[in-house]
């Protein structure tokens, strides 16, 4: 087990024989257009089964609903009134003013930025925020420091990857995930009462009862080649490369929002110093997490395993001294 907490560089942690540098995502959802691309391009390279019967769901115009076993890529569909996207650009402003995030030397007293129009744009009266998740790959992961069998591993690129044949399906890691991305992949294909499938069934789920999720494509990195979702995405919502030019690119790309009023922009896992050291996924949202079901402080649980160790010691030699005083004041 590596470094718990703090920035680190997870390719080197990992003590592969060759460095690469770290991989990731960078998904912008402002020109993310819901058209779920990624997810069909996913499931299809990995070969993921479907989720139930493709109906839609009663509470968004979805069919998936979350990430899961067999959904590794999702896109959420949000809708948002007035009020909420006024809120939102609100709560962006604050995070503004509190210098974060910004790109380049300060403006001086009294500079105008040329071509640099702060004034926010009308509020509309509705839109939707479309958003693809996939897995973290946290710099430090959760599923990956309690799995008890060595399922997980990290690669040579700084992503976290299950290995189908040693998972045992104890499903430690789904309760270390701080973002409830891990699952066991369960047989849940509900079966249709057609007579083709009637004579012929469904076909098998592969790797039922162990734990799955988005592996980056490890197959294809390997190869040199791009993720299947960044590589089908027709916007260039979901963009891939190196780790540090991702978090360069978001910045900048949240700059230019600001600079163009819609203050609602921020980045998500781009901060090194949070309860997961940052994520190799990182996204830009145009409100706060929680609406898009994202905890708004992650954090591992095996953070705090270094000041609890430091506590027992105590303890220990606390009770070994009280025991020594009781024993040699006995004898006397």
């Amino acid at each position: 087990m590596g470094q718990l907490t703090g920035p680190t560089d997870p390719t080197i942690d990992a003590h592969w024989e060759h460095n690469h540098p770290r991989k990731g995502f960078f998904t912008d959802t402002s020109i993310c257009i819901g058209c779920k691309a990624c997810e069909v391009a996913c499931k299809e390279w990995n070969h993921n089964p479907q989720d139930g019967n493709l109906e839609l769901l009663g509470s968004s115009y979805d069919n998936t609903g979350s990430l899961g076993a067999s959904t590794w890529r999702h896109v959420a569909f949000i809708e948002q009134g007035q009020d909420r996207i006024a809120e939102a650009r609100e709560s962006g402003r604050a995070l503004v003013s509190l210098g974060m995030p910004r790109i380049g030397p300060p403006p001086q007293p009294g500079e105008v930025v040329a071509g640099a129009d702060t004034t926010p744009p009308d509020t509309a009266d509705f839109r939707w925020l479309m958003s693809s998740d996939v897995c973290k790959h946290c710099t430090h992961a959760g599923c990956l420091d309690v799995c008890p069998t060595g399922a997980l591993f990290r690669t040579e690129f700084g992503t976290v990857v299950v290995q189908d044949d040693v998972c045992n399906g104890c499903g430690t890691c789904v309760a270390g995930c701080p973002f409830g991305v891990i699952e066991r992949r369960s047989n849940g294909t509900v079966k249709v009462a057609t007579s083709r499938e009637e004579q012929h069934g469904h076909p098998e789920v592969p790797n039922a009862g162990v734990a799955q999720k988005c592996t980056l494509c490890y197959d294809r990195l390997v190869a040199d080649e791009t993720p299947a979702c960044a590589k089908a995405c027709p916007t260039t919502s979901i963009k891939f490369g190196d780790h540090d030019d991702m978090v360069e690119t978001a910045k900048e790309r949240v700059a230019t929002l600001h600079a163009q009023g819609m203050t609602e922009a921020r980045l998500y896992g781009a901060n090194e110093n949070d309860g997961v050291g940052g994520t190799g996924s990182v996204f830009l949202l145009l409100d706060e997490p929680e609406v898009y079901g994202l905890p708004p402080d992650p954090r591992v649980p095996t953070a705090d395993l270094p000041k609890m160790y430091r506590r027992a010691a105590v303890a220990v030699a606390g009770m070994a001294a009280a025991a020594a005083v009781a024993f040699l004041g006995g004898r006397e």
